[in-house]
């Protein structure tokens, strides 16, 4: 098996003279279902297409995005497997030197809002050739948004692009439904009717929901803050409403998410051959760094019902879990026995959230009505079956593969879904096979306000976790240690509650947590809904928010230990009224100010 086409010399292998669909990405190319141009290459060739990839294209000319040749169907552009901005800077809005999607690591290898340069390349390249974008840049930016980088409201992606037609969500089957359409002779300013996409009209279609327009929530925080509202009430395919948004004298239409895929679906995606590694011209270089740590990791599932405030999961995926077969996870598995790199070992079985494979709600009538964005917040759903024994049935099926020596579940678990696992096997069989030696978990923060605003559960839940981790590891025999995630200055979050968490960082944890992030607003969650306006968007209530200096004094205070945090946790102590956490007592978060002589 060869890799997708890069250039000319390969189609020239294939004996092709033309490509139907080009992929152009601001990643380098792995040949692995975790890598979008790939996962979409594959399927759409699987079904008959002649699909080329440019990867990484130099934007400060056409050479490189003409390399290829005019796609006979389309293009197809993506920043990456993540926002460009986002891949580009820190949460403190720093320019990052490295890339790990790009070949050695090094940064540098695609422009910021990558999506609207590669579009406008292609549009002076070869004018009047269909442009659909697509992946996390384009799915997140596809109603206007805040933009945390440039600090303002910026319009909807689609039209700073000057694309045809936007794709949001996983796009496999949108994208074969474009490609037959357009193989079928018809034009692409007439594909108005697809779910998952989005386009542009000069009017507002009749059965639309209006959300306030980009001229009024630019100019008014009330109307960002409704408008964030309306779109999480139209986020269940079965029962959401087409979206549609003024941008002066056109419209943005959003229509429906796309049905969540069957299992025979999204097996049929992942039997697909995959050669698990990065293109070789990358070899020089060092390879693609983000490749080793998911090689060889197995994805069972897409979709969250967690529907935290501050992940965009569940906007880009849906929050229908959507599973793929036991047999054919456990397919996937026995190939990697055949791979000249696999050593024995499965870094990660799972999704974002792990423990959601398998899960569903009892009455899917009631589910598919449902306006809610999550199953777990403010509490856990009656309707929601939490056994887990799918999970535990995977894990024995994939531990009788002859060969395989370790399994792990290294993606995060929700420890309230484990702690209403009415199977009461999930986390016996994680401790006992599956963890090892560290669990890393995401309680975000232990502040009930601060999780309230994360819609995450709070405090009591999180320590009722540890113990419970706790006890089935010493009734198996073993030492394992939890490894939490927190958040810092997130919006509801005070001083206060960072002094809280601080404090019980020092007294319950068996690890200093070396994994904090100041909380970063990427483009449509409901959490940089309330960093941008100030405004919770379900009760209209104020949230407090942490800017600048108190978004630093919040980090330090978390990593309190790192010297280099010293000076600011000593203020924000100071600012606090809590001189009393400043000293040499075991209680104390910081040493005093040193004395000059």
């Amino acid at each position: 098996m060869d890799f997708l086409p890069m250039t000319k010399k390969d189609m020239d292998k294939r004996g092709w003279d033309e490509l139907d669909i080009i992929f152009v990405s601001g990643d380098a190319y792995v040949d692995h279902p975790a890598w979008a141009a790939a996962i979409l290459g594959r399927f759409l060739e699987h079904h008959g297409f002649k699909v080329g990839i440019i990867a990484q294209p130099d934007w400060h000319s056409i050479k490189d995005i003409s390399s290829l040749g005019q796609p006979r169907l389309f293009f197809g552009v993506s920043a990456g497997n993540i926002d460009s901005m986002v891949n580009h800077y820190t949460a403190d809005r720093k320019k990052r030197h490295d890339d790990v999607f790009s070949p050695g690591g090094v940064g540098g290898k695609r422009p910021d809002r990558a999506t609207i340069v590669y579009t406008n390349l292609i549009k002076q390249a070869f004018p009047g050739v269909p442009v659909t974008i697509g992946g996390v840049e384009a799915s997140l930016r596809r109603l206007a948004h805040y933009d945390y980088w440039s600090g303002k409201v910026r319009r909807s992606l689609l039209l700073d692009s000057k694309a045809d037609l936007l794709v949001y969500g996983m796009g496999e089957y949108a994208l074969l439904e474009i490609a037959r359409y357009l193989k079928a002779g018809h034009e692409i300013k007439y594909l108005t009717g697809m779910r998952g996409t989005c386009y542009i009209s000069g009017h507002c279609p009749a059965n639309a929901r209006q959300i306030p327009s980009f001229e009024q929530v630019s100019g008014d925080k009330a109307e960002f803050s409704r408008a964030t509202k309306i779109m999480q009430e139209e986020l269940n395919p079965y029962c959401a409403r087409i979206l549609a948004q003024q941008h002066g004298e056109r419209w943005v239409v959003q229509n429906p998410p796309p049905m969540p895929l069957t299992t025979e679906e999204l097996d049929d995606i992942y039997k697909l051959p995959f050669l698990r590694q990065a293109h070789p011209s990358y070899d020089a270089a060092g390879g693609v760094p983000a490749l080793k740590p998911v090689q060889f990791s197995l994805l069972t599932h897409r979709g969250c019902f967690g529907g935290c405030a501050f992940c965009s999961l569940g906007l880009h995926q849906g929050k229908f879990i959507q599973n793929r077969s036991i047999e054919s996870i456990a397919g996937e598995a026995e190939t990697f026995l055949a791979h000249p790199d696999f050593k024995g070992s499965i870094p990660d079985v799972g999704a974002p959230s792990a423990n959601m494979f398998g899960l569903s709600g009892k009455n899917q009538q009631l589910c598919q009505k449902c306006r809610r964005s999550s199953c777990l917040y403010p509490k856990v759903c009656v309707n929601l079956d939490t056994n887990q024994l799918p999970s535990v049935k995977l894990w024995r099926r994939l531990r009788s593969i002859k060969r395989i020596k370790h399994i792990r579940v290294a993606s995060g678990v929700r420890y309230d879904l484990i702690l209403r696992d009415s199977s009461g096997q999930y986390l016996k069989d994680l401790c006992r096979h599956h963890v090892g030696g560290q669990l890393k978990i995401a309680p975000e923060h232990i502040s009930d306000q601060v999780t309230r605003s994360m819609h995450k559960p709070g405090k009591d839940e999180y320590i009722k976790f540890i113990k419970e981790f706790k006890r089935i590891n010493k009734e198996i025999g073993k030492e394992q240690y939890i490894i939490p995630y927190f958040i810092s200055a997130h919006p509801g979050s005070r001083l206060g509650d960072t002094i809280q968490l601080a404090e019980f960082v020092r007294d319950n944890l068996q690890y200093y947590p070396e994994q904090v992030q100041n909380f970063t607003p990427t483009p449509m969650t409901v959490s940089t809904s309330m960093y941008y306006t100030g405004l919770d968007p379900d009760s209209g209530k104020e949230v407090h928010v942490p800017h600048t200096r108190e978004r630093k004094w919040q980090r330090a205070l978390l990593q309190y230990k790192n010297k280099e945090n010293w000076g600011p946790a000593r203020e924000a102590l100071k600012a606090s009224g809590r001189r009393d956490l400043i000293g040499f007592s075991p209680r104390c978060l910081v040493k005093p100010e040193k004395k000059q002589k």
